[in-house]
């Protein structure tokens, strides 16, 4: 099993640890309640170390992810961060991922793929695959890349008071920095000796707040940095129970739940992920043909009348016709009612339809509700 920089520290400091995608990461500190309201009302950091990063250079780099990510590469300006999705051959979806696009200290471009960290074998293995090696040393058109998951440790600090703590940490101007986009900085705390990271305006949590990444041998003394100027703030570390909370709320899918190789970007929900046109990737036909027919089922959220959570694999109903399967289902701290994402049949998935839910043998009364759950009140300019 794999361990992030900060394993020692979050041992030390109470977590409780848990395997998860073959890394031990902490599940709460204290309570996954406790950690997601100090989320929603002052800020949070998190461990997201796992989570594996591909970096890509050379004068083919830009060409070979075009070739390879449902997304456009070349009209990403410098410091913009753009979610994407891998697909196979048929269409679904191995993986969703963030691609940043950045200048290094010479002012040679170079992309950071960020993907899930129970994918990155799968994915390291398909883009060898799709690199020939004659094409990757051709000249003018070399790509060079490199699994930097070990060598860089990733935090997320999120929360509304997040900006507050950061911008006195980094140099750069987080207050105008808009929401997916980033930026290389210096971390300016004596603790990180001004070494070098990259900040983004990203997150997994429906919160403001920034993805910070450090080399990995300065990863827990940033970490401390971070945690003791945060204290007046409210800020708490949260692990992945929290996590997936804040993520639920926010109606953010979860690949393994919302998302996998049987699932395509249409039925996701992620259709605005594909640009289908002047680029070839693996699975660009089949997307071209999915798009102009009715999906089979479609992501919907639920909302239960009761307490009792939905978890995967709980089946949907209309009467007693079986209509689709809960994905991912929590009891929202935030909203006080217990909530779920699920695939039903299109005829079934407009909001306000009232289905039930199979909770270990017994019928819930549910409705289709529309997605995000919750969103954040936006103010300023830089959100």
């Amino acid at each position: 099993m794999h361990c992030t920089p900060l394993y020692d520290w979050h041992v030390a400091h109470g977590a409780r640890m848990v395997d998860f995608a073959g890394w031990s990461m902490p599940l709460q500190y204290t309570s996954i309640i406790e950690e997601h309201h100090a989320t929603r009302n002052a800020c949070a950091i998190t461990d997201i170390s796992h989570m594996g990063r591909i970096r890509f250079e050379g004068p083919g780099a830009e060409e070979f992810l075009a070739g390879l990510l449902t997304r456009r590469m070349r009209d990403l300006r410098l410091g913009q961060v753009r979610y994407s999705l891998v697909t196979n051959d048929q269409g679904g979806i191995l993986d969703d991922v963030l691609v940043g696009y950045y200048h290094n200290e010479y002012g040679q471009p170079f992309y950071v793929v960020v993907v899930n960290a129970s994918n990155r074998e799968k994915i390291v293995r398909w883009i060898d695959a799709h690199l020939p090696r004659e094409v990757a040393e051709a000249p003018g058109r070399e790509v060079i890349w490199t699994d930097v998951t070990r060598l860089w440790a990733m935090f997320a600090i999120q929360g509304p008071r997040s900006y507050d703590l950061l911008q006195s940490l980094v140099d750069a101007d987080l207050e105008w920095m808009r929401y997916y986009n980033g930026a290389q900085v210096r971390i300016l705390h004596p603790a990180a000796r001004r070494q070098g990271g990259i900040i983004s305006r990203t997150g997994y949590t429906g919160e403001d707040g920034f993805e910070l990444s450090v080399g990995a041998s300065i990863a827990v003394d940033v970490w401390n940095a971070i945690v003791e100027l945060g204290k007046p703030l409210g800020l708490v570390p949260t692990g992945i129970g929290a996590r997936d909370t804040l993520r639920l709320e926010a109606g953010m899918p979860l690949y393994g739940h919302e998302l996998d190789e049987h699932i395509d970007p249409f039925q996701a929900g992620l259709g605005f992920a594909c640009y289908l046109e002047g680029v070839d990737f693996p699975g660009r036909d089949a997307l071209r043909k999915l798009r102009d027919q009715p999906p089979k089922a479609v992501r919907v959220g639920l909302e239960l009348v009761g307490r009792r959570v939905a978890r995967q694999g709980a089946a949907v109903f209309a009467g007693e016709q079986r209509i689709g399967e809960v994905t991912s289902g929590t009891f929202s701290p935030t909203l006080q009612k217990s909530i779920a994402m699920a695939y039903l049949a299109p005829t079934w998935a407009t909001p306000g339809t009232e289905v039930s839910v199979d909770v270990r043998g017994r019928r819930e009364p549910a409705m289709v509700a529309p997605l995000p759950f919750y969103r954040r009140n936006v103010k300023g300019k830089s959100q």
